[in-house]
C-alpha cells in the first residue's frame, strides 16, 4: 500500500470519526433530557445562587446532568447564572434547557381581603422570594412611611387588591416601591377629587371602604351602605359599625385567627380607637383590605336619607335600611329573634 493511500485512508478515518463525534454531540445536545411527567415545571433560582446550586436543582428534572452541564459550559452559562423563576417543558433538550434558564418568567401575584399588613406580608411572601419578615420591614419602614404620608396603622391602604405581574426574585423593597406606584396610578386626579367631595383623603376613603367591604359581600349594596355611613358622619354620629368592634376585639386579644360572628351589647363598650361605637369618626386605619367595588362605593355613594341598617332575615346577605330609629328597631328586633333562634353564641 502506497503512502498516499495510507494518508487517504487515515484522512477518511479521521473525517468519519469527526462526523460520528459530531453526530453524537448533536444528538446529546438536541435529544430530550427531561425526566418529569408534568407538561411543565418551574425552577426557582435564589438570588446569588451558585452554578452548583443550579445543577443540584436541575438534577431533579433532567435525565442526564452531565449532558446538561456539557451544553451549559459551551453556552457560558456557569459564568452567567441568573436568579429567578424559569419554565421547563417536558421533552426539552439540553440546549433548550440552558436557554430557558436564561429567561426569567414573571409571577402572577395576587392578593385580596387581608385584614392586616402582617397578613399581607405572609400572602405576598408565599408567592415571591422575599420572605414575610423582609416584606413587613419594608412596608413599615419609617422613612418610607413618612415620605409617602402613611403610618403603621394605615399603610394597608396603600395596597390595591389585584393581580400583578412581578418577577419571583423581586426584593421586598422593589415590591413595596411597585405597590406605591400602583397606588398612585389608582388614586388618579378623578378619584382624589371624588374623595375630597366626601371630605376625605385617599387614605380616609380607604378606611371607610374597608368598613363597607366588611359590612356586605353584596357588591350592589355597597353604595347604599356607604351612603349610610356618610350620612352619619355629616350628622356627627358615631359610625357604630359592628365590623370595627370585631376588629377591635381581635386586636385587643392579639388573635386575628378567631372567628367572631356576633357582636354583643357589652362589646360596644370595648376601649379601642377602632371601636366606632365609642369613637366618633374614622378608626386610625383600615380594618381590612377593601376591594375596588368597596372603594368605588365610597367615591360614588348612593344618595338617600337612611341612617340605620341591619342584616335582613328575608334576603340572605343583604340588609334592611331605615331612616328613623323606630323603623330600625323593628328591623333589628326581627333580626335579633332570628339569630337567637339559630343558636349563634359567638
Amino acid at each position: 500500500m502506497t503512502p498516499k493511500k495510507i494518508i487517504s485512508i487515515a484522512a477518511i478515518a479521521i473525517i468519519s470519526g469527526l462526523i460520528i463525534y459530531g453526530f453524537v454531540l448533536i444528538s446529546q445536545i438536541f435529544s430530550s433530557n427531561t425526566k418529569f411527567f408534568e407538561d411543565e415545571v418551574y425552577v426557582h433560582v435564589p438570588t446569588d445562587a451558585t452554578y452548583q446550586q443550579v445543577l443540584d436543582s436541575m438534577a431533579v428534572y433532567v435525565t442526564n446532568v452531565d449532558r446538561f452541564e456539557m451544553v451549559a459550559n459551551k453556552m457560558n452559562y456557569p459564568e452567567n447564572v441568573k436568579s429567578g423563576r424559569f419554565l421547563l417543558t417536558k421533552g426539552m433538550n439540553s440546549y433548550e434547557l440552558v436557554k430557558s434558564m436564561r429567561s426569567n418568567v414573571p409571577v402572577k401575584l395576587a392578593f385580596n381581603n387581608q385584614e392586616r399588613v402582617e397578613n399581607l406580608a405572609g400572602r405576598v411572601g408565599s408567592q415571591i422570594e422575599a420572605d414575610s419578615v423582609s416584606l413587613l420591614n419594608a412596608f413599615k419602614d419609617s422613612v418610607f412611611l413618612k415620605e409617602n404620608g402613611f403610618t403603621e396603622e394605615n399603610v394597608l391602604a396603600m395596597f390595591i387588591p389585584n393581580t400583578y405581574e412581578v418577577y419571583w426574585n423581586t426584593s421586598a423593597v422593589k415590591f413595596r416601591d411597585k405597590m406605591i406606584k400602583e397606588y398612585r396610578n389608582f388614586w388618579n386626579e378623578e378619584r382624589v377629587s371624588k374623595a375630597k367631595k366626601q371630605g376625605f383623603t385617599a387614605v380616609e376613603a380607604t378606611v371607610l371602604a374597608s368598613i363597607v367591604h366588611k359590612e356586605s359581600v353584596k357588591k350592589d349594596e355597597r353604595p347604599r351602605i356607604a351612603g349610610v355611613y356618610l350620612n352619619r358622619l355629616r350628622l356627627g354620629m358615631p359610625l357604630q359599625a359592628d365590623p370595627t368592634v370585631i376588629y377591635a376585639k381581635k386586636k385587643n386579644d392579639n388573635d386575628f385567627n378567631q372567628v367572631i360572628k356576633r357582636v354583643f351589647y357589652n362589646d360596644l363598650f370595648l376601649n379601642s380607637p377602632y371601636n366606632t361605637y365609642k369613637v366618633v369618626g374614622l378608626p386610625p386605619g383600615p380594618i381590612a383590605m377593601p376591594d375596588i367595588t368597596a372603594l368605588e362605593a365610597v367615591l360614588n355613594p348612593e344618595k338617600h336619607d337612611f341612617i340605620y341598617f341591619c342584616a335582613s332575615v328575608d334576603r340572605f346577605g343583604y340588609h334592611e335600611f331605615a331612616a328613623t330609629l323606630q323603623e330600625h328597631n323593628v328591623n333589628a328586633k326581627k333580626y335579633s329573634n332570628w339569630i337567637n333562634a339559630q343558636g349563634v353564641k359567638r
